[in-house]
């Protein structure tokens, strides 16, 4: 008998990634049409990332880093590229986090700050100040996905996130792991990492509010990154109640933005697409059979 173990996943490119608690495996389809898998079990499960509050972070963090070697995988995979050194992965995981520091901190900040030229009411009142910003914030991340959508491999990626979400309903909604019993299910999912980041742009208003407003634009951005960890720390516990709490008002409440986000991260996607879900999902669940 095995373990219902809560399953995580990301799309990458012509495949999914799939996570447990005991191990991960991205399953990628190559040009021969054949799936391609890679697979690791987890050593043990990591002390901070059982920690409240704390564990936010490192998760992220490591979700970040699992995401990265997936893509990797795939793109070698799909392109025939030579594996990647660790030094390379680190190198683009710092670059993801340049260009989001500038996309969605100092982009935001900068408008904002210039909006309080023109507003006393914005560069005066922090809340106000950071209400904007974190409006703002919101407006980037929807325009950013919204453009990256177009691109028509992209829809190909969204489509197999598409497939992630239905392999794991299935799953837990106890289904047999064949892509035609599957296609049935919703595209969308509560656990979902959009869901994630529309609960972070909610909860970094908040946080940020504490920040006066007549410190310095350096000091502002600065602050943005060191209060990241507490962000995410409270954005996880968030959508984890959430996810405990679904069928609530409060609940649906904090879901549905990320629900309704995900009608342009996810696409429907073919059988193709899910039977390589299901292969990569199938992997990760034979990490976790119940030990005798």
């Amino acid at each position: 008998m095995m373990k219902n173990y809560p399953i995580g996943g990301q799309a990458v490119i012509e495949g999914v990634m799939m996570k447990s608690s005991k191990g991960w495996a991205v399953a990628v389809r190559n040009p021969e049409g054949n799936i391609i898998i890679k697979s690791e079990k987890f050593k043990k499960q990591k002390f901070l990332t059982k920690i409240p509050l704390i564990r936010g972070f490192f998760i992220l963090l490591e979700t970040l880093w699992l995401g990265l070697k997936a893509i990797d995988f795939s793109s070698k995979v799909v392109f025939k590229e030579e594996k990647s050194s660790p030094w390379s992965l680190a190198l683009s995981l710092f670059l993801a986090f340049l260009i989001g520091f500038l996309l969605f901190i100092v982009i935001p900040l900068y408008i904002t700050r210039i909006t309080g030229y023109v507003f006393d009411m914005v560069s005066k009142n922090s809340f106000v100040f950071n209400l904007v910003d974190g409006i703002l914030r919101v407006l980037v991340f929807i325009g950013y996905v919204f453009a990256i959508s177009l691109w028509p491999q992209m829809r190909r990626i969204f489509a197999y996130h598409g497939a992630e979400h239905k392999t794991i309903n299935a799953f837990e909604s106890n289904e047999i792991l064949n892509p035609e019993y599957i296609k049935k299910y919703s595209r969308l999912h509560v656990r979902c990492g959009t869901s994630f980041i529309f609960i972070v742009l909610v909860i970094s208003i908040l946080v940020f509010s504490m920040i006066p407003s007549s410190w310095s634009f350096i000091l502002k951005a600065a602050s943005r990154v060191v209060l990241l960890p507490l962000i995410a720390g409270l954005s996880y516990e968030v959508l984890k109640l959430s996810t405990k709490w679904q069928k609530t008002l409060i609940g649906k409440i904090i879901i549905f933005p990320g629900l309704l986000f995900q009608k342009i991260t996810t696409k429907e996607p073919d059988t193709s697409q899910i039977e390589v879900a299901c292969e990569a999902l199938k992997v990760v669940l034979s990490f976790s059979y119940m030990e005798t």
